[in-house]
């Protein structure tokens, strides 16, 4: 009975993933970053630097 805990684990991880996956490119992060985003605080970090990239890079 100890493998249905894996395949959510990796069906819930694909769910995260596959969105940053697409978006980091739009600013300039690179695609393999995305994985970072299977760790719950990896997600939330790669959310703030994506809302604030514009104010990292001095922008207005």
């Amino acid at each position: 009975m100890g493998g249905g805990g894996l395949i959510w684990f990796l069906v819930f991880g694909a769910l995260i993933v596959i969105p940053f996956w697409r978006l980091l490119p739009q600013y300039r992060i690179p695609s393999w970053v995305a994985l970072v985003a299977v760790i719950p605080l990896g997600a939330l970090i790669l959310l703030w630097v994506m809302a604030f990239r514009d104010k990292l890079e001095g922008g207005a």
